[in-house]
């Protein structure tokens, strides 16, 4: 067996901390659009925030657009895993399940997603690119819901209740951007579980 070249020995710890660096600059640029909002997230706000160069933030993405796109699927992926490893099982209680769907909506990672909602309305290079973003987050949303919920699309309605419980989720988390109105959402929760329960047998 031939001896690892120097450059093969430099090779592993220059892209564990190229990653490192673009894990920090999602993580920067979601933090920055939840707080800051679209006008006031700049690669310069971001690069700063993440502790590197301009210039290295844009070798990781060339374009303020591929910045917070990338940012904010990163997060939702981060988020999809996180949910599932909850329920490692399976989501036999229902009420837990809608409980963790609901408070995806609630957080930072919501904030960022509807600032740039609103960006990509009148900004024409960031509205294809949200467009689709959110149609894949969305998809990934829903299949993880149907696992946790053991809903079976073949019956009838059943696809409609778990995207009805989203559309839920989603305007709780509208909501919660205004008021914090923990009670009213735990109410809510409560009842969309045994919605659920009724619509999933």
């Amino acid at each position: 067996m031939g001896a690892v070249s120097a450059v093969d020995r430099d090779r592993a710890p220059k892209q564990d901390r190229s990653r490192a660096t673009r894990q920090r600059l999602l993580e920067a640029a979601v933090a920055c659009l939840a707080e800051h909002g679209w006008a006031g997230s700049t690669v310069s706000a971001v690069a700063e925030r993440a502790g590197v160069s301009r210039g290295a933030a844009q070798h990781h993405f060339p374009t303020r657009e591929d910045l917070f796109t990338a940012a904010v699927e990163y997060v939702a992926e981060e988020r999809s895993t996180a949910l599932r490893a909850l329920f490692p099982e399976g989501g036999a209680d229902r009420h837990a399940v809608v409980s963790a769907l609901v408070d995806l909506y609630t957080g930072p990672l919501f904030r960022a997603a509807l600032h740039l909602w609103v960006a990509a309305s009148h900004e024409e290079q960031l509205g294809p690119r949200v467009t689709e973003l959110e149609a894949r987050v969305g998809r990934e949303t829903h299949r993880v819901a149907v696992d946790l919920l053991a809903a079976d699309e073949s019956v009838p309605g059943v696809r409609e209740s778990v995207q009805g419980l989203l559309d839920m989720a989603r305007g709780l988390g509208l909501a919660n951007l205004l008021t914090d109105d923990g009670g009213r959402r735990e109410r809510v929760v409560a009842q969309w579980a045994r919605l659920l329960d009724d619509a999933l047998g």
